[in-house]
């Protein structure tokens, strides 16, 4: 039976498309990432959002290109969200899938060449000089057509060597279908004989009797090797570590690679630091602080909403810390937002003091790959975590969200102007929060209108701390006019 998938292309267009799913990639399903073309000459990243085996009888099916992921990159839960936001605020479903994707999950047709940063020669001599030239030219300048390399190194068919280039990890290239996401790696080092091989090392030692410096570098290994082995890590050594222990430059290192002391090769990295940080406790409230912590609580057993109305400096943030840590406790996750990125910053060393590791930050500084990183880091792993981030960190693919907090509820920042969806960061973490179950929690020292009116209302429930922590007192207010 015939195969068909209705796709979300990231364009302003109101309805899905449908592809026939071919039968050499089988295993396609809703909310995993497929190539299409659409149109005569573009390519895009679509996503699965539904399968069925109903032909369409008015128009000729195109097939879709590539299968880009062996399961999905988006939930269920993500294209009901995505659905509401359209119907609520009057956009298509591919313009909630452009802002809410990081742009390295979605696949483009290039049309220029540039440099891959990140590349970095394995073996010396890897480039030829031609290579080298036309990757010279390209680092360059920031995008450039091959015509312009061609003019410039004065080099015919430059094509051919671009690609090699390509082949090589070196450049991006166009006319190619390219994935923007590149994880982060590092060269990393092991020695070409087994460590408990003593007749092996004695050679290798051997090999470097004539050169002090090359023996420093094999010690230095054994040194840092035997460190991480304690750890029980393998016995692999990142290079750049390698050589500042042993004070050599990277010259001294090729000439004992090239005597086949050392093989290297490259290594996928997490981009987020893996030192292990001891949480502290919690902060200790005040009877105040006590007080609006318990109330909060009691008000969830009724509302799925509640106001904390509190004054600047009533100490909002110590209470927010421990609403989070009962949801950690209860393995679930909570997501913290914040109107700007200004804000994260400040707050990510206290919340980090108390999280460790559990914390996580997401914002549009983040580099696009980052971004990726932690939505791939929640998307496959379920862990109690805390998220902190500003009004796009609703899109993160959540799979056990037990809390939301939006702290400054009232800030003008967590409306998207443009471009669409013109979304209120507030208004839809409580939408994302009943999707889930979880509670949420607004905070502010000068509640919007509507917020406050809600509050009073009943439809939120209201929870207020007049004063400010440890007893400061309020500023002198005069009215002047």
């Amino acid at each position: 039976m015939a195969l068909f998938a209705e796709v979300i292309l990231p364009l302003h267009i109101y309805n899905t498309y449908t592809y026939s799913v071919p039968e050499t990639l089988a295993g396609i399903s809703i909310g995993c990432r497929v190539l299409v073309q659409f149109g005569r000459r573009k390519c895009y990243t679509a996503i699965v959002a539904s399968l069925h085996s109903i032909k369409p009888e008015q128009y000729e099916v195109k097939e879709i290109l590539a299968k880009l992921d062996d399961g999905p990159i988006v939930k269920h839960p993500q294209l009901k969200f995505w659905d509401w936001i359209a119907g609520y605020y009057l956009c298509s479903q591919g313009e909630v899938y452009k802002a809410a994707v990081p742009a390295g999950l979605k696949l483009e047709s290039e049309t220029m060449v540039s440099a891959n940063n990140e590349y970095e020669e394995v073996e010396p001599g890897e480039l030829t000089q031609r290579e080298r030239i036309i990757l010279d030219f390209i680092a360059s300048r920031d995008k450039v057509q091959p015509a312009e390399i061609a003019q410039a190194t004065g080099f015919n068919r430059v094509e051919i060597t671009i690609g090699k280039l390509i082949e090589k990890g070196a450049v991006r290239v166009a006319e190619r279908i390219v994935d923007s996401y590149r994880p982060k790696t590092e060269t990393y080092v092991t020695l070409t004989v087994e460590q408990d091989d003593s007749d092996g090392l004695h050679r290798l030692f051997d090999l470097t009797s004539r050169s002090k410096q090359q023996e420093a570098l094999l010690l230095a290994f054994l040194d840092i090797s035997h460190w991480l082995q304690r750890s029980q890590r393998p016995t692999e050594v990142p290079k750049k570590m390698l050589l500042e222990r042993a004070n050599v430059s990277q010259a001294i290192f090729a000439a004992a690679q090239k005597k086949q002391i050392f093989s290297v090769y490259k290594k996928e990295i997490n981009r987020f630091s893996d030192d292990i940080i001891t949480p502290e406790a919690p902060p200790t409230l005040t009877d105040e602080q006590q007080q609006a912590y318990r109330r909060i609580l009691e008000s969830w057993r009724d509302k799925s909403v509640t106001l904390l109305h509190g004054v600047t400096s009533s100490g909002k943030t110590s209470v927010y810390i421990h609403l989070i840590n009962d949801t950690l406790r209860l393995k679930r996750q909570a997501l913290y937002l914040v109107p700007e990125i200004a804000l994260t910053t400040q707050l990510t060393q206290r919340l980090r003091r108390v999280f460790g590791n559990k914390l996580l930050i997401y914002h549009s500084r983040f580099s696009d790959n980052e971004r990726v990183d932690i939505w791939q880091k929640l998307l496959h792993n379920g862990e109690p975590c805390v998220i902190i981030g500003v009004r796009s960190a609703v899109f993160l693919p959540f799979t056990n969200l037990g809390l939301v907090i939006v702290d400054e509820e009232h800030d003008t920042s967590y409306k998207q102007q443009d471009p669409a969806p013109r979304y209120n960061g507030r208004n839809v973490a409580i939408v994302l929060a009943q999707m889930h179950g979880a509670r949420t929690l607004l905070g502010s020292a000068t509640p919007a209108i509507e917020t406050y009116y809600n509050a009073k209302t009943g439809k939120y429930a209201l929870v207020e701390m007049p004063n400010r922590y440890e007893g400061i007192e309020m500023p002198e207010i005069e009215i002047v006019d």
